[in-house]
């Protein structure tokens, strides 16, 4: 039995009904619709310009589409921006990392915490009292994600001073560091070569089990896909051609055709 058929899968906790997005005469998203139920792990494939990064930045408040509807929490979602969708509990990691290169792997992680930080920027500064205090409890948290990830040995290294498969390892604990109820991965394995994928392929496995964090990512190896995910949406030239669970999706003839190039993806 697959890890995928393990998991134990909600209610529907976010829908998007006929999404259309265009940037002036071009269609980036046209017409889709899916949803994503909790504590499920839901992947966004399909080859490139299919439109896979453009749905990530519509859930996340980047974009706001011309057409359709975002229902989160079974409340209509209107024109939320990045900051909001990130204090309604929606984390993002991007496909070219976001670090901040010259400081501590510590202080990066730290800086996903700034949404959940209720002391103000000058008691923070001083380190005084109530802000002395959350400053502990947060670096308590920090450190709990750096022992789950295993990376206790580069903590206080620059990222920048890292190779990338550990980049991509920080810029999830970023994410995570804010607690997210979903997380957005965009192509989280890029890059990297056999082992690392399969060091990844454990946090996210782990990640979405132990937390309890619904994830739905964006990712081309199609082992991996077929792997971990519970359903797959497969978008093409902006347009859905299928959705499903990894099998449904494998023996999809339209998804055969236009982006496995004829072939049906091995079991």
């Amino acid at each position: 039995m697959s890890t995928a058929q393990t998991r134990r899968i909600g209610d529907v906790i976010l829908s998007l009904n006929n999404i259309s997005l265009a940037f002036g005469g071009v269609k980036a998203l046209t017409d889709i619709s899916f949803d994503v139920r909790q504590h499920e792990i839901r992947a966004i494939i399909g080859p490139n310009g299919a439109g896979k990064s453009s749905m990530l930045n519509v859930i996340n408040g980047v974009y706001h589409p011309q057409q359709g509807e975002i229902i989160f929490r079974g409340k209509p979602r209107r024109g939320m921006n990045t900051y909001e969708a990130a204090r309604s509990g929606i984390a993002r990691t991007f496909q070219n990392i976001a670090l901040f290169k010259g400081m501590t792997v510590l202080d990066n992680i730290m800086a996903g915490r700034t949404l959940r930080m209720k002391s103000n920027f000058l008691m923070q500064a001083l380190r005084f009292g109530p802000a002395e205090r959350e400053e502990i409890a947060h670096r308590m948290k920090v450190e709990e994600i750096i022992d789950f990830l295993e990376i206790q040995h580069i903590r206080k290294t620059p990222v920048g001073q890292l190779p990338y498969g550990l980049q991509k390892r920080v810029d999830l604990a970023r994410a995570l560091a804010m607690e997210p109820e979903i997380l957005l991965l965009d192509e989280p394995m890029a890059g990297m070569n056999v082992e690392e994928k399969q060091d990844m392929c454990r946090f996210i496995l782990d990640v979405n089990d132990q937390f309890g964090t619904t994830v739905v990512l964006i990712e081309h190896d199609m082992g991996v896909v077929m792997d971990i995910s519970d359903r797959v949406v497969v978008l093409d030239y902006g347009k859905k051609i299928g959705d499903g669970t990894p099998d449904e999706v494998r023996g999809n003839e339209e998804v055969i055709r236009a982006y496995l190039g004829g072939e049906k993806v091995a079991a």
